[in-house]
């Protein structure tokens, strides 16, 4: 009878955690969104931002940072699913590995304004780049490769043994087995984990502060070469990104409606994570299905 008291107990007191947690997320961000209402229209996404002068928007801002998600990603992902191929298939229980995993656990707790100043040092100074979008990506893909190396050996550890143990029965070699069956039915978990980091790098702003710099050319949007100065897709420009242009908004003040601006690029940021978020867990399910309506 005590244990049964207990249980249900326990159960009400998990059911309360939980729904405070939702309760403290619907308040935050229902807060943001409110605040920043009168500015989520197409005219305040899409027009740049206006020098101490009243309605400006954040138009190359939020393409500077859906353009350094796509490179950073580009960069991290390779080596992070490498890693994790390496830690989850290849990788013997020795000093070596123990000193890979050590270091991926180093890297992963280091703040993200500590990678920001190496981003400065070895991306802007060393290489003479300066501040440029391909260095905040850098710098980026440095924070989020334990991330991505994690989130794939974890994805390709949760295939079921016996799928393994069946294309090498028939033959494969460990590398056809891998490439052609284990990759594939892991990918479900890559996918969301992936897109998940990817809504990380979107709001990322200390890191970027030192690398990518605080301003951005008069991007002309019709010059699609990346070499051009004023090329929206050339990387090595200075790109303010979204986060960073909160940031300088709120410590700046220089236009009138600095809050107004402030509010709904926060409005704006918010709802892109949480798309993310969102497209991630849908493409896994969808890809879940998919691979387990094949299977059977």
């Amino acid at each position: 009878m005590k244990s049964k008291t207990a249980d249900k107990l326990a159960t009400v007191v998990f059911y309360i955690i939980a729904t405070g947690f939702i309760l403290l997320l619907m308040l935050f961000v229902g807060y943001i969104i409110y605040q920043g209402r009168d500015r989520l229209n197409l005219h305040f996404i899409t027009s740049a931002p206006t020098f101490m002068k009243e309605g400006g928007g954040i138009g190359p801002q939020l393409f500077n940072s859906l353009y350094l998600v796509f490179l950073s990603m580009l960069i991290t992902v390779p080596i992070g699913l490498s890693a994790g191929i390496y830690l989850a298939e290849y990788a013997k229980p020795g000093r070596i590995t123990n000193m890979v995993r050590f270091c991926i656990e180093a890297l992963a707790s280091l703040p993200s304004i500590v990678i920001g100043l190496f981003g400065l040092l070895v991306f802007v100074t060393m290489t003479g780049w300066g501040y440029t979008l391909f260095s905040g990506a850098l710098a980026v893909a440095v924070l989020n490769l334990p991330v991505i190396t994690r989130i794939s050996e974890d994805a390709i550890r949760n295939v079921p043994q016996t799928v393994k143990e069946a294309s090498l029965a028939l033959g494969a070699t460990h590398w056809q087995t891998i490439y052609r069956v284990i990759l594939p039915t892991a990918l479900p978990g890559l996918v969301t984990g992936l897109i998940m980091t990817s809504g990380r790098v979107f709001g990322e702003a200390a890191a970027l502060l030192y690398t990518a710099g605080m301003s951005s050319p008069n991007l002309n949007f019709h010059d699609l070469n990346p070499f051009h100065a004023r090329s929206p897709l050339n990387p090595f420009r200075p790109a303010e990104t979204l986060a960073v242009y909160i940031w300088k908004v709120n410590s700046e003040g220089l236009a009138p409606d600095s809050r107004q601006i402030a509010d709904g690029a926060s409005s704006i940021l918010i709802i892109s994570v949480f798309l993310f978020n969102i497209i991630s867990r849908f493409l896994g399910r969808v890809l879940d299905v998919r691979f387990s309506g094949s299977k059977n």
